[in-house]
Order: C-alpha cells, then sequence, then structure tokens
C-alpha cells in the first residue's frame, strides 16, 4: 500500500535547530523512527503525530499533508 500522506518533519526540525535524536527523545521514539518518517516510509499513528504537532508547537494539520 503506498503512502498517501506528505510531512513537514525535517522542515519543522530544520526550523527548530533540532537534531534527528533530539526530536526523536522530546517524542519517546528512536533516530530510526525519525529518519522514517522523515523519508515518508511510514504513516505515524495519531498519538505520535500528536507528540510531534506538540513539539514543533503546530497542529497536526499543519505537520501533515493527506494526498489524495
Amino acid at each position: 500500500m503506498k503512502n498517501n500522506t506528505d510531512n513537514r518533519i525535517r522542515e519543522y526540525r530544520k526550523r527548530f535547530k533540532y537534531t534527528q535524536e533530539k526530536l526523536a527523545k522530546k517524542v519517546g521514539v528512536t533516530r530510526l523512527t525519525i529518519i522514517s518518517l522523515e523519508k515518508k516510509r511510514y504513516e505515524p499513528a495519531v498519538g505520535l503525530a500528536i507528540k510531534i504537532a506538540k513539539a514543533f508547537e503546530c497542529t497536526v494539520e499543519d505537520l501533515f499533508i493527506v494526498g489524495e
């Protein structure tokens, strides 16, 4: 099944000057999870999406773009 969700995780991470490791620790996952999300290898569970959005002080909708 093709991943049809785009995200702005890398863009926000750079804006906040977070390393992948720092973001991973902040939201309670591994660095590999952040890498996989940034490369759009999978879509995060709702709980993780909310944690990431909170880390970046934005909404889930600002961070994730659902395609057709």
